[in-house]
Order: structure tokens, then C-alpha cells, then sequence
């Protein structure tokens, strides 16, 4: 099985950005840490990180070629980016959003995700166990390869 993880805008920052809403845990330590738990779990995972939206969104579309499950923090683009949701639309593999604070609970802004709709689930408010669970998740998919 093959997962991708793209994490979204500013995410580059995890440690020293907000830490009192974010935790002190870097995006390299996230990354290591969903490394060593797919390898327990059988997976090829990689895993991308981007500030810039027509990034991702051809990181999304490359998802469409040898990709089994998309895992995807957009961040800041989960509230406004219709063409990251259209993207996301397109995949035919489950699709996994996560984001590591509960955006329910913060500013009003935060309570719309607009790529939650094309999602086949979301994962919020848990830290960076946020992502242990998405790949627990991923792990689980009906029809893993």
C-alpha cells in the first residue's frame, strides 16, 4: 500500500510557530514518527510538504498514479482553496484530512472546511497524533494492496 502526506502551508514552521495551539513537535519529528509506524504497518509512505497552493494541487493530481490513500493537512487552504477541494474531488482513492488542533473549536473562520466534503474522513484536535491516526486509518482501508 501506498500513502502520500501532504502537509499544507506554514506546517514547515511546527515547533517554533504557535506552539501554545501546535506543541513543540517539529514536522521532520511527524514525519519520522509516521515513517517508523508505516514501516510496522507495511506501508510506502511518502511525504511532501508545500506553502504553495498549484503545488499542491499537482502533488494531489500526482496522487492519481500509484497512490492507494491520500493523507492531507491543507492548513490555512482548508477554508477557502476551491481548487484544492476540485483536486481532491478528482481522486478516486480514500483521502484522509487532518489537522493537528481541533479547527471547531478556534476562530469562526476555521469552523468551514471546504475540503471536508471530497474527504472521505477527517481527524482533528489530537496533535501530531492527528497523523498516527490517519495512517492508522490508512492502514485499514477496505481493499488495501
Amino acid at each position: 500500500m501506498r500513502v502520500l502526506v501532504i502537509h499544507g502551508p506554514n506546517l514547515n514552521l511546527l515547533g517554533e510557530r504557535e506552539v501554545a495551539i501546535y506543541g513543540p513537535v517539529t514536522l521532520d519529528q511527524i514525519n519520522d514518527s509516521m515513517k517508523s509506524r508505516a514501516l510496522e504497518l507495511g506501508i510506502d509512505l511518502e511525504c511532501r510538504q508545500s506553502n504553495h497552493e498549484g503545488e499542491i494541487i499537482e502533488q494531489i493530481q500526482g496522487a492519481r498514479q500509484g497512490c492507494d490513500c491520500l493523507i492531507i493537512n491543507p492548513a490555512a487552504f482548508t477554508h477557502y482553496s476551491i481548487a484544492i477541494r476540485d483536486a481532491l474531488a478528482a481522486l478516486e482513492i480514500p483521502i484522509i484530512e487532518v489537522h493537528l488542533s481541533n479547527i471547531y473549536s478556534r476562530e469562526p473562520f476555521r469552523h468551514k472546511s471546504v475540503t471536508a466534503g471530497v474527504a472521505t474522513g477527517q481527524i482533528s484536535g489530537f496533535g501530531p497524533s492527528s497523523y498516527a491516526l490517519a495512517l492508522e486509518a490508512a492502514a485499514m482501508m477496505p481493499g488495501r494492496k
